[in-house]
Order: C-alpha cells, then sequence, then structure tokens
C-alpha cells in the first residue's frame, strides 16, 4: 500500500470504522497517534505529512472494524489520569473502578503502615495507584492467570514499584499467609449466561465470569475477610448485587457495610469494617 498523508489516512480509517464504532474520527485519530507515537495537535499540524507503511496501520484498522478494543490495539490504556500497559492477558481498567480507590483513599490514613492484599490483580492499576497515595503501606497482589501477572509486573516496574508490591499466582488468598489490614478487589462478578457486547468476547474470560449467579466469589472473599479478620475490605460489585452481598455478611460481626455508587448512579461497590476482637 502507497504511502499516504496524515489527512488522507485519516479520511480512509474514519470510513472503514463508520457504523462500527460510536466516534470513528476520533478512534481514526488515537490509532494515528499511537502508530506514529506522537500527539494529536501534531496531526493538526502536519496533515500533508506522509504516513510510512500505512499498511500496518491499516491492519489496526481492521483489528478494531472487528471490536478488538482499541487498548489492546495500541497496547496502553488511560486510568487516573496516567497512561497503563496493557494486553490481552489483562482485563481493561475502567472508569468506575476509579471509584473503588477514591473509597479506599478516603477511609485510610495516608502514612499508615498498612499491609494490603489486592486479589484478582490484574494489570495492577489499583495497587499502583493505592502505592502512590499510601507510602508506608506494602501490597501483595493476586491473580490466578499468569498472563495477567506479567501485565502488572510491566507496570509496577515502570512506576518503579517493585518493592513495595509483590505479585504472587494463585485464587483468592491461598498464597497469602500474611496478616492484612485490608483487601481490595475487583473481582468477576457477571453470570456465565449473561449476553456481552462484542469486544468483551476480546478480553479474559476469567476476569469477567464470577461463576452461574455472578457473585460466588464475592461470597467467599466476604467469608475469607471474616474467616481471616481482616480489618476492612473494598470491593467493586454488579448493580444489581446488593441485595445479595448482604446477605453474604449475615452471619459476620461488622462495624459498618457501605455502598457507593457509579457515575450512572448505580451501586458498584462496597466497603466493610470489621468489629475489633
Amino acid at each position: 500500500m502507497a504511502d499516504q498523508t496524515i489527512a488522507a489516512v485519516l479520511l480512509e480509517a474514519s470510513a472503514r470504522l463508520q457504523g462500527v464504532v460510536e466516534s470513528p474520527r476520533r478512534e481514526a485519530q488515537r490509532l494515528l497517534c499511537a502508530f506514529l507515537k506522537c500527539d494529536e495537535l501534531h496531526l493538526l499540524a502536519h496533515p500533508h505529512r506522509y504516513v510510512v507503511d500505512t499498511e500496518a496501520l491499516f491492519t489496526w484498522v481492521a483489528r478494531r472494524a472487528v471490536h478488538e478494543p482499541l487498548e489492546y490495539i495500541i497496547g496502553e490504556v488511560s486510568f487516573y489520569s496516567q497512561m497503563f500497559w496493557i494486553d490481552a492477558g489483562a482485563l481493561i481498567p475502567r472508569p468506575e473502578t476509579e471509584l473503588l480507590i477514591d473509597e479506599v483513599l478516603r477511609r485510610v490514613k495516608a502514612d499508615a503502615p498498612l499491609c494490603i492484599c489486592e486479589v484478582g490483580i490484574g494489570s495492577g492499576v489499583i495497587s499502583i495507584i493505592l502505592a502512590q497515595h499510601l507510602k508506608n503501606a506494602r501490597f501483595i497482589g493476586v491473580d490466578i492467570s499468569e498472563a495477567a501477572l506479567h501485565v502488572a509486573r510491566r507496570n509496577i516496574a515502570h512506576f518503579g514499584l517493585g518493592d513495595r508490591i509483590e505479585l504472587r499466582l494463585g485464587h483468592l488468598l491461598d498464597p497469602v499467609d500474611e496478616k492484612l489490614d485490608l483487601l481490595v478487589s475487583n473481582p468477576p462478578y457477571i453470570a456465565t449466561d449473561a449476553p456481552l457486547e462484542r469486544n468483551l468476547a476480546y478480553e479474559p474470560q476469567n476476569a469477567l465470569f464470577g461463576g452461574t449467579v455472578g457473585d460466588e466469589l464475592i461470597a467467599e472473599l466476604c467469608r475469607l475477610t471474616c474467616k481471616r479478620h481482616i480489618p476492612m475490605f473494598a470491593c467493586e460489585m454488579g448493580y444489581d448485587q446488593q441485595e445479595k452481598v448482604r446477605y453474604h455478611w449475615r452471619s459476620c460481626a461488622y462495624e459498618t457495610l457501605e455502598f457507593y455508587q457509579d457515575y450512572a448512579g448505580f451501586d458498584r461497590g462496597f466497603v466493610v469494617r470489621l468489629k475489633e476482637f
């Protein structure tokens, strides 16, 4: 394929994405920026610059045209106003998960010497952001997927946090013997028979589906929090799972159980504090 100008590439890429994505021009710009390793201002300032190897670029466009997530194609995702590396080994962080971090930070002292465990660390973004704010905390990140741990390891190294965030392969708290001050998790919570958007087919299914009902892993994490006397547990959940979560805590002595909402006003997670023993 012959070299084309930036203006021509954007026009063609936008046309190929028409009817597939909500903002074809915007996504064409993001793909081209990632391909050229430049910002959007450069595209606007140099519309007549020639793009070399457009065939490779339009391979990216073709991938997006069949609903592969943009983040996997360009290898990066924006989260909490920072850029993280991402690939298909880990779930793409959603803006709603930023709220989980906010709920934790509202409740803990910034200088507290905490031992925090994140179950289902995925790309590592939650632990990384928390570590940036909680300077005296140490973290244990657990995931059942080695592919996800690879993504987390790369992000942790990029932010220079390898000495404070330790990664372990395993199921839930199986590889964790330490006494924990806080458990945090964005676990899979979708029922296995729930219909999904087409782009979700590209994401790791074990990070999406929580079981036949959907809240099985949340239920197990609640049980483990109580059994191991973890003082606080912060967890993301499905919009329709508040009643089930309350049921999971029926036999545990907790001090407070608070739910928080997402940007659309739907229930999105909870934070529980156990009574002191």
